[in-house]
């Protein structure tokens, strides 16, 4: 039976966010909350997967108690358990800190209920668009790392190989991995399946287990939160709004009088 561990996270849903003008932070006020995406990719693999082989599914996320409703939507994708780690000594985590309080946590599971096979992550949180977090965790739990995963090719549970295709900016590499193993999980890896209505009536219900900075599991402060990142953002800002540009029509202007057109303008500008 494969055990996955499945990370995922609640992000801003980004064609609503606002960037307060004065203080160069997110307006989070009144901002729906989504699953990131990619990690519902990762949800839905893991459902594939244990729908064709057989297994459970652990799901865990880091974030403030409203996470919940993302882990409860894990629920109808399948999972058997849902864990939120939460404490306001977790906030302001970078990618290093929360890759430490992640992997501390699937630490204690594994002692409390035996090793993972799979752990699955969205490929980045559209967020931040680190692509850290998950790598960062396999670094930590010392388990081979495929990132940028697009096609799931074969699972042989007998010999414990997975065989899947990534992204790379080569194009697609095809590789093999002795489980246990980390997967980033890319567009095209899976779609989101159709959740019968017992696991949507048992999804309203669910309540995850919390874990907090003092419990259960066993954290060193320091390592935690701000206080555990040596790495800050000092500002985020509106990009200018540039000028728009203009549009020229070949049916119509010759080719050779564009070009001259550009190259004037390049000169003019000092580029040329």
């Amino acid at each position: 039976m494969l055990r996955i561990l499945v990370s995922i996270k609640q992000v801003p849903d980004t064609t609503n966010i606002r960037i307060n003008p004065e203080t160069g932070t997110l307006i989070r006020e009144g901002i729906p909350s989504i699953t990131n995406p990619y990690d519902i990719i990762a949800l839905s693999f893991a459902c594939y997967l244990k729908n064709n082989y057989g297994g459970k599914i652990t799901v865990i996320t880091m974030g403030p108690p409203q996470a919940k409703s993302s882990l409860r939507e894990a629920v109808e994708f399948g999972a058997d358990r849902i864990i939120l780690l939460t404490d306001r000594k977790f906030a302001g985590a970078d990618t290093l800190a929360t890759s430490y309080t992640l992997a501390e946590a699937i630490k204690y599971l594994q002692a409390e209920e035996g090793p993972f096979d799979l752990y699955l992550f969205g490929k980045q949180a559209i967020d931040g668009d680190t692509a850290q977090v998950g790598p960062g965790v396999a670094v930590r739990l010392q388990v081979p790392v495929i990132t940028q995963t697009v096609k799931f090719e074969t699972l042989d549970l007998e010999k414990r190989i997975i065989r899947v295709h990534r992204k790379s900016e080569n194009g697609i590499e095809i590789l093999e991995a002795k489980l246990p193993v980390l997967l980033t999980c890319d567009k095209g890896l899976a779609e989101p399946p159709f959740s019968p209505f017992p696991l949507i009536l048992k999804a309203v219900k669910a309540e995850p287990e919390i874990f907090t900075a003092d419990g259960p599991v066993n954290y060193q402060r320091e390592k935690l939160g701000l206080r555990g990142s040596p790495t800050q953002v000092k500002k985020v800002y509106t990009p200018e709004v540039k000028k728009k540009g203009k549009i020229v029509d070949l049916s119509t202007t010759p080719l050779k009088k564009v070009v001259d057109e550009v190259i004037e303008l390049l000169k003019s500008k000092g580029i040329l």
